[in-house]
């Protein structure tokens, strides 16, 4: 077994893989859900942001009637993408405190700089100073989770079943999305929208979240490739036993030990101990490293500018662009959509990522999210006046297409959650080495939330008719159905299939020049799995030859 791809993987007939079966058990589960369950802390706040800010109260409490319709819609901008652009921050910071720390205290200091935040944004008392401050704040924690979890769970998951325990975490983003939208939906229903409760009350989600995932984290062990990092070898050994059920001395622990030892030996002496200046060396100077790292920061452009994301962020503004009126039913339609793609997220995660691969799900997803972006452009290209026009409502001969439109929004997101919203976290988490993991996925998941903000800053003037300085809702739309073909086609081109694959053989795929990769490198690294495995075979068998000659002897 030379670390290579393994066979399609079937969740419920675990016992049926390789791998022992003692693996599979309730402590890697537990440290997958205590993980996992920081991917809330975006699902939350994309969930949460729209609906708040809609609340009368809210609007009330920061004299948003006061303002111009151009001075409102930056206002709302800002507030919506403030917890993106510290989350630029929170990502850039996470190498640093990953490593100096290790992945346990990088996610205690990460759940209390949350909750400062948002403590300051429900503070505020109609500060936008202050909202805009707690919002950011909020943003450096919420940032670090995209580097920690995904680091974290794909560090301790078997390699038969990294994408689903990785997966997780994006299952939780839509999970949090789900009771946020649900959240604001039971407040306005029920408490009205002229009480402070009414986005309080779903804003404390936050608080409960990061609660939950600073106390879980005093029950978990620190990875095991963090502890070789650092020399602690000896306690590295010990937590991969306990996360596997298995002894120390097992064959599977050793095997697994040796390999990351093996690989950060190479690593250490392909950089010859240059300290930090030999990590950027290996990042940027080495061809099959830095085209990992292209493949991070194209994979965050291209998912979000492909439109996706801002339609989550804004999902009840343009369920009332498409025709659904009044705020209720805007906040319903919304909550449906964040099931749509909670259970999107899980098909992926059971069926798919570990079954057909990583490049296959990527590329079903923005199949639908393409179609459906098209159907939703071409509909307001029919009714130019949509979006543009004050007061104006679909006309009954367009009910149909505009049923048709809406239920686009759903397709879209149910493609977004089969595709890139998964893989995006699960390719940035496996495709690193062991030195370099830790900054390389600070620097594209940093790029991730300089992107998410650029995006989710930039659409509600995109919306805005041409007169008003946008491109009108139908370029908004044509503009995503175009980054989202390209994204295909990028994809299918560039990106190699990493499923099945340990950390420690990811080198093989990316060992031919750099416009081979995507098409051609897993058959060269499946070629190379081969001759290891050959070559380790033979060394197993001179070894029980030489042991039976000694036994032989001593007879």
């Amino acid at each position: 077994m030379a670390g290579g791809v393994k066979k399609p993987v079937n969740i419920f007939k675990l016992k049926n893989l390789d791998d022992p079966r003692e693996v599979f058990n309730y402590k890697l589960w537990f440290a997958v859900f205590s993980f996992g369950l920081m991917g809330a802390a975006r699902g939350v706040d994309e969930g949460l942001i729209s609906g708040a800010f809609g609340s009368k109260n809210f609007q009330k409490t920061i004299h948003y009637s006061s303002y111009s319709l151009k001075d409102q819609t930056n206002i709302k901008a800002n507030v919506s993408a403030m917890v993106q652009i510290g989350s630029v921050g929170g990502a850039l910071i996470a190498f640093l405190v990953c490593d100096r720390i290790g992945r346990i205290w990088a996610t205690r200091q990460l759940c209390v700089i949350w909750i400062i935040g948002i403590a300051i944004f429900m503070g505020a008392d109609g500060h936008l100073g202050a909202i805009y401050a707690g919002r950011f704040i909020a943003g450096l924690g919420v940032g670090q989770t995209t580097v920690v979890a995904p680091v974290y769970l794909a560090e301790i998951a078997p390699a038969s079943i990294r994408g689903l325990c990785t997966c997780i975490f994006t299952g939780f983003v839509y999970l949090g999305i789900v009771l946020a939208y649900f959240a604001n939906y039971g407040c306005s229903v029920n408490l009205g929208e002229k009480t402070i409760a009414r986005w309080e009350v779903p804003t404390s989600l936050h608080l409960m979240f990061a609660t939950i995932i600073l106390v879980l984290s005093f029950f978990q062990l620190e990875s095991p490739r963090y502890l070789i990092k650092k020399g602690r070898d000896e306690q590295a050994i010990q937590n991969m036993a306990h996360i596997r059920h298995l002894p120390t001395d097992h064959p599977y622990v050793v095997r697994e030990i040796s390999a990351i030892q093996l690989q950060l030996q190479e690593e250490e002496e392909a950089t010859m101990g240059q300290g930090w200046l030999g990590v950027v060396k290996e990042m940027f100077l080495i061809p099959s490293n830095f085209y990992r790292i292209y493949l991070g920061l194209m994979s965050q452009i291209l998912s979000q500018w492909s439109g996706a994301g801002s339609i989550t962020l804004y999902a009840v503004d343009l369920f009332a662009l498409l025709g659904i009126t009044g705020t209720n039913e805007s906040l319903l339609a919304t909550a449906v959509f964040g099931i749509v793609k909670l259970v999107a997220a899980i098909l992926c995660a059971l069926f798919l990522v570990d079954v057909i691969g990583r490049k296959r799900s990527l590329l079903i997803g923005i199949t639908l999210q393409s179609i459906a972006m098209i159907y939703i452009a071409s509909f307001l290209t029919s009714l130019p006046k949509l979006g543009t026009v004050k007061k104006y409502v679909v006309p009954k001969s367009h009910k149909g297409a505009a049923t048709g439109a809406i239920a686009m929004i759903y397709v879209s997101g149910f493609g977004w959650a089969l595709g890139w919203n998964s893989m995006q976290y699960l390719l940035t988490a496996e495709l690193f080495p062991l030195r370099i993991r830790a900054v390389s996925t600070s620097i594209v998941m940093c790029f991730h939330f300089a992107n998410q903000y650029g995006s989710s800053r930039a659409v509600p003037n995109m919306l805005l008719a041409k007169a008003n300085g946008g491109i009108n809702p139908s370029g908004t739309f044509w503009f995503f159905a175009v980054v989202t073909i390209f994204g295909g086609i990028w994809v299918w081109f560039t990106l190699p299939e990493t499923a099945g694959r340990d950390l420690e053989s990811m080198d093989r795929l990316f060992s031919l020049p750099w416009y081979k990769i995507g098409m051609h490198g897993n058959q060269v690294a499946e070629e190379q799995d081969a001759i290891l495995s050959e070559k380790e075979a033979a060394i197993e068998r001179d070894a029980g030859r030489a042991h039976e000659v000694e036994n032989v002897e001593r007879v």
